[in-house]
This record gives C-alpha cells, structure tokens and sequence, in this order.
C-alpha cells in the first residue's frame, strides 16, 4: 500500500463504476494504493444494475459486483444511514452517496453527476465532488510512475479484445476522460 493511500479517501458514485473504463482505471489505481476507494451496498446495487444496462444484459453485472467486492472487502461502507436524513441534496435518492462519504470520511465524492452534489452542501463536510476525468488525472498528477504503472497493467488485462495504447487513448477520449487522455499520450511510451 501507498504512503498516500493513508491519508486519501474518495467514495465512488455508482455513474463511475457502471461503465467499463472508468471502473477499470479507478480500480487499478486504486490497487495500485493511490487511493481507499470508499462505496455502500446501496452503491454497488446501482452500479451492479448500471453495468447490466449499459452492456444491455451481455455483462453480468453481480459477477462483476462481486469482483469489485473480492478486491476491496475494505471498501464498504455501512453505518451511513443515520446521516441521510439530516442532508438536503437535489436529488434526494442521493442523499445515501453523501452520507457514506461522511460515514467513511471521505475528502471526495467521484462523481460525473455533478450538478446533484453541490458545494454549498458538501462543504460543511469538508467533501468535494469531483468527476472522474479530473479525479484520475488528479491522481496520475499525484505519483505519474506509479499511476501509469497500474494503467499499463490494467491495459495489459484487456485480453477480448485487447486494448493497445493508442486504442487505449481514444477511447478515453471518447468517453469524455480527456485529461486522463492527454496524460496517457504524453506517456504512452511507458504504457
């Protein structure tokens, strides 16, 4: 584990773990200890029903929610409940993110929902919420040898079909990861 995995804890919203990249390239730096991820069961329902609907029904999303859950057992939240009553987000169906994230007392929420998680209620938390594209970058801007590293591995899982560097870039690029894009060509040697 990471020196900065001790101090630095994001909760990831079910909109980030859905959809394949994004929950592939959190996960791998996460491995890589950039980072604790942080999600509830409640979380992990969305996201398990998100993976079905995006893949229309060709990924199982409880196998793929059990992966997640086999790799970071540490990860789940419980207890949050007890502050989702007192929070008054947008969207009430998100007050159970934001109470695990203080729950778990995260410095992030990973979100790409943004406009559901405003400052004005996140910061008597001392929470922001942050989308993925600029959370990754962040993260590779944190420690970039060792953030490429786990993307490189992660790049080098991809078996059906694989997933070369310049395949890799685009379709970060075309998922709106445009930082995490740039980062990745700047570094694509060591990818």
């Amino acid at each position: 584990m990471s020196r900065y995995a001790d101090r630095f804890t994001a909760l990831l919203d079910a909109c980030v773990l859905g959809g394949a990249l994004r929950r592939n390239m959190l996960l791998s730096l996460a491995e890589a200890g950039l980072f604790r991820p942080r999600w509830s069961s409640r979380i992990l329902d969305e996201t398990q029903k998100a993976i079905t609907q995006i893949t229309k029904g060709e990924t199982d999303g409880s196998r793929q929610r059990a992966a997640i859950e086999a790799a970071f057992p540490e990860a789940l939240v419980t207890g949050y409940e007890i502050f989702e009553e007192k929070l008054a987000l947008p969207d009430p169906n998100d007050n159970h993110v934001l109470a695990a994230a203080i729950a778990t007392s995260a410095s992030v929420i990973v979100t790409d929902n943004l406009a559901d998680f405003p400052s004005a209620v996140l910061d008597p938390h001392a929470i922001q919420a942050i989308s993925a594209d600029d959370f990754i970058a962040d993260t590779i801007e944190l420690d970039p040898s060792e953030a490429i590293l786990a993307l490189r591995r992660m790049r080098e899982r991809f078996k059906n079909p694989a997933l070369d560097v310049a395949a890799l870039i685009h379709k970060s690029e075309a998922q709106g990861l445009l930082q995490v894009a740039t980062f990745m060509d700047e570094y694509q040697s060591f990818l």
